[in-house]
């Protein structure tokens, strides 16, 4: 019996024409979403995919599976609905925060197969940067909401009842232009080598930010460039143009719409962790629907009170 998480991969390459795509809408790294790829293809013991330059294309194997993969989902997604409305889950107002990077890239998928699911059920989004999100839902303004918190970073005060699901944790890399010296090689960069260069820091206007600016700055990375606003489009396309060099999430990174040569980096522990808010056991049925389509999506499990802490 095939996987329908594999099944929803092989449909999302499909739509998005790129494996790196797809993976940045469900939610996974691209090497995760390639292994599921690879499972999938021995599970049908064909190739599904062929890779190129521009991104991948399906095979005849893989348009005949895809066909049947978006009847089997559908019919997935159908089921939830009747489901749904035999729990009363047919009516009422969801309404969910999320910040720029997840509204764009992660959630529309999330809600387009929510409202398939529940048609009836009214959806009111609103963009909150975090941690706004967590303050959002802790005074019932929405129901549930998509926030992140970075590494490293200083403890940061948490309500009660308020409740965390990690839901992704991606890599921070180097963004540079095109050409520059230090996008050259495949291995890590020592963050050591960023001291002295132009690099383009949001904080202190973004707070979530801090503490990586801080870690960086500690090891020579001084910002020479400071960016008024948390948007990391601007962030991107200054970096783009040559004005200087930035350390960014790997999703952003991979979504960028301007030309840029990226680098990991050594040490591997700046990161971000993606999370969706909620209120625990007075989270609503439609809330409660939607935070496990997001689990569902993202492929991640667990919970905690506070990201990057203990339970409780």
């Amino acid at each position: 019996m095939y996987d329908p998480t594999r099944l929803a991969a092989l449909v999302a390459v499909a739509e998005a024409g790129s494996i790196t795509r797809a993976a940045a809408r469900l939610g996974y790294t691209a090497p995760a979403l390639s292994q599921q790829l690879a499972k999938l293809e021995r599970e049908a013991g064909a190739a599904l995919l062929v890779r190129h330059h521009r991104g991948a294309r399906l095979t005849a194997a893989g348009e005949l599976l895809a066909g049947r993969a978006r009847r089997i989902l559908d019919e997935m997604d159908q089921a939830r609905h009747e489901l749904a409305r035999l729990s009363g889950l047919s009516g009422g107002r969801l309404r969910v925060g999320t910040f720029t990077t997840a509204g764009v890239h992660l959630l529309p998928p999330v809600l387009s197969a929510f409202r398939r699911a529940h048609p009836d059920v009214e959806l009111a989004v609103t963009e909150y940067e975090p941690p706004r999100g967590v303050a959002a839902v802790a005074a019932g303004e929405v129901d549930l909401a998509l926030t992140h918190v970075y590494e490293p970073a200083a403890a940061m005060p948490w309500p009660a009842g308020v409740f965390a699901e990690p839901l992704l944790v991606e890599e921070l890399v180097l963004i540079t232009a095109v050409g520059q010296m230090l996008a050259e090689g495949s291995g890590r960069l020592p963050v050591t080598e960023l001291a002295g260069r132009p690099l383009i820091s949001s904080a202190p206007t973004h707070p979530p930010r801090r503490g990586v600016e801080q870690a960086l700055a500690e090891a020579g990375a001084t910002p020479a460039v400071v960016c008024e606003s948390p948007g990391y489009a601007l962030v991107c396309a200054l970096v783009s143009a040559g004005i200087g060099m930035a350390v960014v999430p790997e999703m952003v990174a991979a979504m960028s719409p301007t030309p840029l040569s990226v680098r990991r980096l050594d040490p591997a522990s700046f990161r971000r962790t993606i999370s969706v808010v909620h209120r625990g056991d007075r989270t609503s049925a439609a809330a409660a629907t939607l935070q496990a389509l997001l689990r569902s999506g993202f492929g991640r499990a667990g919970s905690m009170q506070r990201p990057g802490g203990e339970a409780g």
